[in-house]
């Protein structure tokens, strides 16, 4: 494989090394049989070659089209950051090398392309010192009494002839000068005839580009040609060569130094002289270079004449940014000893004491980020942002209307104030009521300082609750645009958002939440506080509310937590019981029962006022938790008590009012004379609301009742899920022991019967003797959403299970259970005859042999409703004995979801 690439790149050297070794002015005539060859070398090797040897591949495929007519471009030149499509030809090393994002020269690109998009134009206009000669064209036309129009060349002797006139030598005369020779020379030798005459086609010259140029050489070109555009022709200048000191020279001696700053910075063209035969341009290596970078608006690597200060320095960078901090500007440099060291300048000084040396590198810092005579305002606002200051001002001149600049979701009651206290960044909170501030009220209005935030909460913890609350809400134009805006909230948005919000520079989401662990961490003694914080994690992240106290506190409180020490209480204290929005909350400076209940979002209704309870961690009394009584009654008459102030770490709860109940509610359905749902109060019992109910009716059969509980079926759901799991785990355990392939059911069959018992939803049945409640011999207290069904009469007995036909049949009371499986076709041969049970229609299990496995209390052994359970036997399940008890359920469980089911 390498021998045939090594000869295709051979082949195709050799087909190109007679044309790419003449000079680039030369026109080039390959034949016919050298662009075959190439012709059937792969694409890739035909680009990467042409790259190399400065061919223009497009303009070859023109010229194979036409038959090889015409003569190659002469002047065409790749762009210098041409590169091969094939991978195959690039180096390791440039496959691999990373890509840094590093300051480039400056001014080298624009001159790195197709020189022939620099061409100077035919009808660009001739300066009166332009020197004529052999080639070029001039147009005369002559008006009068002999009207004509004649283009003529100056001959190779220099000569012009126009029509009757007499020859005349103008080679080597200014244009200026031939102009005015023709003109009088129509004026005196035809009488009555004016001339005009213009500048035709001009001639072409030799001259060279040498030095460090991208192509040097010797170049043809037009004679209206300048330095610049001798530039272009060669490819441009090379990395290593002067954009400053360009040299025109002429017969030997240098007769102009262009220096490109001045055109690509100022646009200063007037040293760029337009070039004569036999000229020379060279190009010396560069000078002094200096890389700037930073807050400038060109960042670049300059190069540097003698005596150029740093002012020309920053002037070539285009000046610096509006964000630049220039009097911290770092240079780097080079000692000579194989180390750097470090300058810093001033660069706003008049005379900077900086003289550049050769590959200094000079880095303009940014302006901090921080706002100095500024207060930001966050949270459930109309125009959230930043916001200027001055002394004197309070937080009432940030709102210029309570019910324009806050959300209609925004808590009028509860904002805080979060101040840097020293200047490692420390914080300390305030709080105060948004309503009250705009009242100007002492106390609430509070004066502000720079650098403060302000923190406008939801009165909603929750999305939920807060898009309930907009959708009711009447809602004006600008409002209903906010509401849309925050559903519309990015992970972009969030992210921006903790951003804003952040107090040191380096709090964010992720390093907040990890703070707010170790903050419950930390205080795993004091079980209040704990707690809360348990409580206060129940909404997942996108269930919260986007202004609610969960998610704003949360960096506040990680930062409190971040500056506690020794020396340094953690300033926070949590709140519970009879409260909207129970939870953990930032101390505020002068805190007190009343503020905190404000902060947890006030008293519900069903708080006892009476009585409310503080505990308290006092280290100096050896750590022990102490427990504070309070009256809340008195707290408005006396909140600057000490007794109503709160600490840090204190844990506040509140109490409900004694025997307080929210509503409770029962169902009632079936054969009752007055079906439906009942309100209860706490403690009522079963046959009080039966009572209430009408009682039943005359088709009613209460011995069949169905009575579930929600708290019941909760038990009896987890009870199974549980032996669910462990059934599965105890027949894959057995498979693998190969045991279960001696069991007269398959794996797939077991595993379905496990299938179907994890289906089975349980229903919270409790099985009660309602003939005796009803009569008072016993009773039951209600609980909420309990639920009583009542069913009519039936006249059948059901037979289950393992029988050859399950089927019901009428009730005769002269028949025993089994004449009854007899009807059904008899058991199978897998049933469990010692096992068979009868389910009565209250719910109860009878053994029809009075085993004590289940206890009855009947005296008649089958009834109206009742059940016959065949079971199956479980030695045809390897021994696993924990299927009889699953078929119980099974059976127990359908019975009393198809009595529920027909509600």
């Amino acid at each position: 494989m390498k021998l045939t690439r090594l000869f295709s790149v051979l082949l195709l050297i050799s087909v190109l090394l007679p044309f790419l070794a003449l000079s680039a002015e030369q026109s080039v005539k390959p034949t016919e049989q050298q662009l075959e060859q190439f012709k059937k070398l792969p694409e890739s090797q035909q680009k990467a070659l042409a790259k190399k040897y400065g061919i223009d591949l497009d303009a070859l495929k023109e010229n194979t089209n036409s038959n090889f007519e015409n003569e190659l471009p002469t002047q065409s030149v790749l762009p210098r950051n041409a590169s091969s499509d094939d991978e195959e030809f690039k180096t390791d090393e440039e496959k691999y090398k990373p890509e840094i994002d590093e300051p480039k020269p400056f001014g080298y690109e624009l001159f790195s392309g197709e020189p022939t998009t620099f061409t100077p134009s035919e009808n660009a206009l001739v300066p009166n010192d332009y020197i004529v000669g052999t080639g070029d064209t001039f147009t005369v036309n002559l008006y009068g009494t002999d009207t004509s129009s004649e283009e003529v060349e100056i001959d190779r002797e220099g000569r012009l002839i126009i029509g009757k006139l007499e020859p005349v030598t103008v080679a080597g005369m200014q244009y200026s000068e031939v102009v005015k020779l023709i003109k009088a020379k129509v004026e005196k030798e035809m009488i009555g005839v004016q001339s005009f005459v213009s500048m035709g086609k001009a001639r072409s010259i030799r001259i060279m580009v040498l030095g460090e140029a991208h192509l040097p050489g010797a170049y043809t070109v037009p004679a209206l040609s300048s330095i610049t555009h001798a530039l272009f022709v060669s490819g441009g200048i090379s990395e290593i060569g002067s954009l400053r000191n360009i040299q025109l020279k002429r017969a030997g001696k240098t007769i102009q130094s262009l220096d490109l700053y001045d055109l690509l910075i100022r646009g200063d063209s007037s040293a760029d002289l337009i070039l004569k035969p036999g000229d020379v341009v060279f190009i010396p290596p560069v000078g002094k270079q200096v890389t700037v970078q930073g807050e400038v608006r060109r960042a670049a690597v300059f190069e540097l004449k003698e005596r150029e200060s740093a002012k020309d320095l920053i002037e070539m960078a285009g000046g610096f940014k509006g964000s630049a901090y220039p009097q911290k500007t770092i240079v780097e440099r080079y000692t000579g000893n194989s180390f750097k060291t470090i300058l810093q300048i001033d660069l706003t000084k008049p005379n900077v004491n900086y003289i550049a040396k050769n590959g200094d590198k000079l880095k303009v810092p940014s302006s901090s980020e921080e706002l100095n005579d500024a207060v930001t305002l966050i949270g459930a606002v109309t125009y959230p942002g930043n916001y200027a200051w001055k002394q004197g001002d309070t937080v009432s001149n940030l709102f210029s209307s309570i019910k324009s600049d806050l959300l209609p979701v925004a808590d009028y009651e509860y904002a805080i104030l979060v101040r840097e206290t020293n200047l490692k960044g420390d914080i300390e909170v305030h709080q105060f009521s948004p309503v009250k501030a705009s009242t100007h009220l002492k106390g609430e209005d509070i004066e502000l300082q720079a650098r403060d935030k302000v923190i406008i909460f939801s009165r909603f913890q929750s999305k939920e609750e807060e898009e309930i609350a907009l959708n009711t809400l009447a809602l004006t134009e600008e409002q209903i645009q906010l509401r849309e805006r925050m559903k519309m909230w990015t992970e972009y948005e969030k992210q921006k958002f903790y951003e804003f919000i952040d107090l040191d520079g380096k709090l964010d989401k992720e390093l907040a939440e990890q703070v707010e662990k170790e903050l419950e961490e930390k205080n795993k003694k004091l079980s209040p506080i704990a707690e809360i914080l348990k409580q206060n994690t129940e909404l997942k992240e996108d269930e919260l509310s986007y202004f609610g106290r969960q998610r704003l506190l949360k960096p506040i409180l990680a930062k409190l937590n971040q500056q506690a020490g020794n020396k340094s209480t953690l300033k926070v204290y949590a709140i519970r019981g009879e409260v909207y929005h129970p939870g953990l909350y930032p101390l505020p400076v002068n805190a007190n029962i009343n503020k905190a209940i404000t902060s947890a979002g006030g008293l519900k209704e069903s708080a006892y006022i009476e009585s409310a309870e503080i505990t308290r961690f006092t280290p100096e009394n050896s750590g022990m938790l102490d427990h504070i009584s309070l009256d809340l009654s008195k707290a408005n008459s006396d909140s600057i008590s000490k007794n109503f102030q709160i600490e840090s770490k204190d844990s506040i709860n509140i109490y409900p009012i004694p025997n307080w109940q929210k509503e409770l509610k029962v169902s009632l359905y079936g054969e009752v004379k007055f079906p439906g749902e009942y309100d209860i109060r706490k403690g009522e019992s079963l046959r009080e609301v039966i009572e209430r109910a009408g009682g039943f009716t005359q088709y009613s059969d209460s011995k069949a009742a169905v009575f579930t509980r929600e708290n019941l079926r909760v038990q009896q759901q987890q009870q199974l899920d549980k032996l669910s799991e462990d059934l599965r785990r105890d027949i894959a355990s057995k498979s693998f022991n190969n045991s279960i392939t001696d069991s007269s059911l398959s794996y797939e069959d077991m595993n379905s019967l496990i299938n179907d018992l994890a289906k089975v939803k349980a229903v919270g049945r409790l099985v009660i003797d309602l003939p005796a409640i009803v009569n008072g011999n016993i009773d039951i207290p209600l609980e909420n959403n309990d639920m009583l069904y009542i069913p009519s009469k039936q006249n059948s007995v059901n037979v289950v299970g393992e029988v050859n036909f399950s089927s019901s049949h009428i009730y005769d009371e002269s028949l025993s259970y089994e004449d009854y499986i007899e009807r059904s076709g008899g058991i199978k041969q897998r049933a469990d005859e010692d096992r068979i049970y009868i389910i009565k229609a209250s719910g109860l299990v009878k053994i029809p042999n009075n085993s004590s496995w289940f206890a009855a209390e009947h005296a008649d052994l089958l009834e109206p409703g009742d059940t016959i359970v065949v079971p199956l036997n479980t030695e045809h399940v390897d021994n696993l004995t924990l299927w009889s008890t699953a078929t119980q359920i099974l059976y127990q469980m359908g019975i009393a979801v198809a009595a529920v089911g027909s509600l």
